[in-house]
């Protein structure tokens, strides 16, 4: 990385606002993946059931569900900083509570419901103070890259080191951490972040967002594009037997599981590097097509090596996603952001979630993780192809309508 190249991404950095945001969603990023492995370790230890291990896993995606359409509406009807640090400190409190030794597992379920619906109305606050803190698009489109650098490389640390971190300091201390780095967020976040009026007030309501977001043509023009994603994340559940199937050692099953993400870092650093936010946009029909495209690619029966070459590049032209993420964000009206940003995160976990499903279902009926996967890059380049058409129209529209 050229010193050039590093000064354009980390640009951002230099807003003490946005400096503070990035270190708290770091800090409580990496310390959300030492607890979802010491939580797996420690109920898995406790019951020896996988089918308990799973459903505590489970315990970490659903509820956010619920609460991305029914909570995030708060961060428009609540001035966004306070959203921000009391659902940290809340999620410092109840994580506190799960690190406590002996907890019964009924309670340690119920608490880990009640931090994954705090964390939905922080996530939407977060994005939407964001948007606020950068009024230039291109900075605003390299923070957000800086942000989806970090979140993947904290995803690759916590695979690579995450389990033998656990063992060592135990799953209490583990979860410990977790609990002292919400509370690190909370405190940062309140000292260093402007206090802003709430931005909706009492007008904003549940699904007041959605209902205008749906309404706009562009705006779902986008959301198709997020949830392409559904069908790029298939290889990441096959993992497993797809390296059983490619006969390669138990090792591969994490370098097919950092691929994806590898890739991603590396295309968000190009695309930050090399292509304005306008570039970026009028490639997004074409990388998202190419990166269902390269998992088609699955149909020539690859080795390893091409496997993991494949999957990084489809991480890499994956990337795309940063930019439909910020250019949601800011054709959305700030009054609404908030609850619309919860709209879409959550499309955009169902679609991950769906899609990995799927992929099982097919890879079982088949009995083939490599068929699986091409079937699966297949169908969403069916897809992609006149979801980019039709993002060309919107975008031409939307240009026209700037006057640009």
């Amino acid at each position: 990385m050229t010193t050039d190249a590093t000064a354009a991404l980390t640009a951002p950095l230099r807003n003490v606002e946005y400096r503070v945001l990035w270190a708290a969603e770091a800090i409580s990023s990496a310390g959300d993946q030492l607890a979802k492995v010491a939580l797996s370790i420690l109920v898995y230890h406790r019951t020896g059931s996988a089918l308990w291990a799973a459903v505590v896993y489970a315990l970490t995606f659903l509820p956010a569900l619920a609460g991305g359409l029914g909570l995030s509406f708060l961060a428009d009807r609540y001035p966004r900083r306070a959203v921000l640090s009391v659902s940290a400190a809340a999620q410092a409190v109840l994580v506190g509570l799960m690190s406590v030794p002996g907890m019964p597992l009924v309670v340690l379920c119920l608490l880990l419901v009640a931090v994954q619906l705090a964390a939905s109305p922080a996530n939407a606050a977060q994005n939407a103070i964001t948007r606020e803190v950068f009024d230039d698009d291109e900075l605003y489109l390299r923070s957000q890259d800086l942000r989806g650098i970090t979140t993947n490389t904290v995803q690759l640390l916590g695979l690579a080191g995450g389990g033998l971190l656990v063992t060592a300091v135990g799953t209490s201390w583990a979860l410990a951490i977790d609990a002292v780095s919400f509370a690190v967020a909370a405190v940062i976040v309140r000292v260093w972040v402007r206090d802003r009026p709430a931005a909706g007030g009492e007008h904003s309501t549940w699904f007041s967002a959605t209902r205008w977001v749906f309404g706009q043509r562009r705006l779902r023009v986008l959301i198709a594009l997020s949830w392409l994603v559904g069908l790029a994340v298939v290889p990441e559940g096959l993992a497993a037997p797809l390296a059983q199937q490619l006969h390669a050692p138990s090792a591969a099953v994490g370098w097919l599981l950092a691929a994806d993400p590898l890739g991603f870092v590396a295309g968000a650093f190009l695309l930050s590097r090399f292509a304005s936010a306008r570039v970026r946009q009028r490639l997004l029909g074409v990388l998202a097509t190419a990166s269902l495209a390269l998992l088609a690619l699955f149909l020539l029966q690859p080795n390893l090596v091409l496997a993991l070459v494949l999957l990084a590049l489809a991480g890499a032209t994956g990337a795309y996603i940063i930019t439909v993420t910020a250019t949601f964000s800011t054709w959305v009206p700030n009054d609404l952001r908030g609850g619309a940003g919860g709209l879409y995160r959550t499309g955009l976990r169902v679609a991950q979630g769906v899609g990995v499903a799927l992929g099982g279902v097919i890879a079982e009926a088949t009995g083939s993780a490599v068929t699986a996967i091409a079937l699966a890059g297949l169908a969403g380049v069916a897809l992609a192809i006149p979801t980019a058409f039709s993002w060309t129209r919107v975008r031409h529209t939307a240009e026209a309508g700037s006057g640009l």
